[in-house]
This record gives C-alpha cells, structure tokens and sequence, in this order.
C-alpha cells in the first residue's frame, strides 16, 4: 500500500503522463503541488488540478503554480484564470496567481486586467497588475 511519501516523491520526479495524470486525483494537497511542478505533468493533468481545493493556502499556491506551468496550454490557463477570479470575488488574494498569470502571453490582456476589477483585489494589485501588463510585448 502506497504511502502519502510515495505519492509525493512520485508526483516529482515521475514523467510518464498517464501515471501523472492519475496522481492528479491523488486527494493530497502537497501532491498537488508536486504535480505543478513538475515539468513532465500533461495538461489534462493540470486542467484537473485547476478545481482541485483544499485550504486557502494551499488552493493560492497551486493556482500560482499552474500559472507558471511551462506545459500550462491555453486552455489550462483559462481554467486557473476563471478559479482566480472565483477566489477573488470570494474575498481571498490569490495575487501571486494573479501576477503569474499577467506574465502568460497565451492570455489576452484584458482577460487578466479584468481581475483587478474584482471583490479581492486590492490597489497594490492592481498597480502591480497594470505593471506587468504593460511590459508584455
């Protein structure tokens, strides 16, 4: 019987996609996490990942972290996009997601600065947020 330990040193160092894509469903938060950062993890992966919840903490940290994906498609990004804005009409700071996203050229930039806009996003965000976005080329 696998223990927690061996899902997590599964979840990074493995690189075959199906046994990736199946830790996705893996129901630790530190899994999770492992799994955004490792480069190997398939899209569909994380695109599954992106409803994954846990703590606030934790759900900031893995949505930051599938923001910086370099495997991260389109449609994965637009799937952390939307669980961004939900978390910040909730009231919660997923900035650190919110900036990493800002930095993805796959994204329309009004599609992101539209976050700024939200019930969570505070003035410094926003002025950060206004900064990234303008150094886009």
């Amino acid at each position: 019987m696998p223990t927690p330990a061996d899902y997590l040193a599964l979840a990074h160092a493995e690189k075959d996609s199906v046994v990736l894509q199946r830790l996705a469903q893996c129901p630790y938060p530190f899994v999770w996490q492992a799994l955004a950062a490792n480069p190997h993890t398939p899209p569909v992966a994380l695109q599954e990942l992106s409803t994954a919840r846990d703590s606030v903490w934790n759900d900031n940290r893995l949505l930051c972290l599938l923001a910086k994906h370099p495997g991260a498609n389109p449609v994965v990004l637009r799937a952390v996009l939307g669980a961004v804005a939900a978390k910040l009409e909730e009231g919660e700071r997923p900035y650190a997601a919110v900036l990493a996203l800002a930095d993805r050229l796959e994204l329309e930039a009004d599609g992101v600065r539209k976050l700024g806009n939200l019930r969570g996003a505070s003035a410094r965000l926003r002025h950060l947020l206004s900064r990234r976005l303008s150094l886009r080329t």
